[in-house]
């Protein structure tokens, strides 16, 4: 099995390249990449050549290109990396999102997978936080700006500690908004409560890192309401509705 990390970086970026051409056009061509990467056709061959000698691409001259299911779950390690950086750096400092991305880019390649998972670790603690959500994001974007005081910062504390005793006041976890995943609409997150699912159902569920306190973002909904792309890990994964139907899921503002 070919591991990411016997990939230059240049590689890396090639298969990432083919994994995102695949999923807009169905099929990936040399001038495709070529165009996507701004390189001379003479390296993309040379390129194709390397990932289809190490069993990650399907390539012939004058051909489509297709991902292997080795390149297919390499590619998505990659784009993943790429993609958790990005959310991070965007999310949570509050970074422009074209920085965010060059930096991404750069850093992709060489980030430790322990660090990474770090990462996001961090976005989803901010997202269940009472003191985190976008409120805090905004506030740290407002303090990178223009700089804050002392007589800020007690302040924001003493409005979080105010809206968790109203919580608390409201009922606790009680007064919480839940619903189900199939329910929420794109661009809405929540947190998994509870899996009503069993044998094969629940465990593909479950090794797609849908468990219990993770945090989902729905991206997309096909016009039929399946299937259901969601986001959490910073995976990208398709669920069927009837998978969805059984996720149980507190909503996050």
């Amino acid at each position: 099995m070919i591991l990411t990390d016997t990939l230059t970086a240049s590689l890396e970026d090639y298969l990432e390249a083919i994994f995102h051409i695949i999923v807009e056009k169905r099929a990936a061509r040399p001038k495709d990449i070529a165009k996507r990467l701004k390189v001379s056709n003479s390296s993309v061959t040379g390129a194709l050549r390397s990932l289809a000698d190490k069993g990650l691409i399907n390539y012939a001259p004058y051909d489509l290109i297709s991902l292997t299911p080795t390149g297919k779950n390499a590619a998505r390690d990659v784009v993943r990396r790429h993609e958790v950086l990005r959310d991070f750096f965007i999310k949570v400092l509050a970074v422009e999102e074209t920085d965010a991305d060059k930096a991404a880019c750069k850093m992709e390649h060489s980030i430790p997978k322990v660090i990474l998972e770090r990462f996001v670790q961090f976005a989803e603690f901010v997202e269940v936080c009472p003191r985190g959500g976008s409120k805090w994001i905004a506030g740290f974007g407002y303090h990178c700006d223009r700089g804050d005081t002392q007589d800020n910062c007690e302040k924001c504390i003493s409005v979080a500690l105010e809206e968790v005793r109203q919580r608390r006041q409201q009922g606790g976890r009680k007064a919480m908004a839940t619903a189900k995943l199939k329910d929420l609409k794109p661009g809405q997150k929540g947190k998994v409560l509870k899996i009503n699912a069993r044998g094969e159902t629940n465990k593909r569920i479950v090794e797609m890192g849908v468990t219990p306190g993770a945090v989902i973002e729905v991206e997309r909904v096909a016009p039929l309401g399946d299937p259901i792309d969601i986001k959490v890990k910073g995976y990208h994964l398709s669920l069927r509705k009837e998978e969805a139907d059984g996720i149980e899921i507190e909503t996050l503002a």
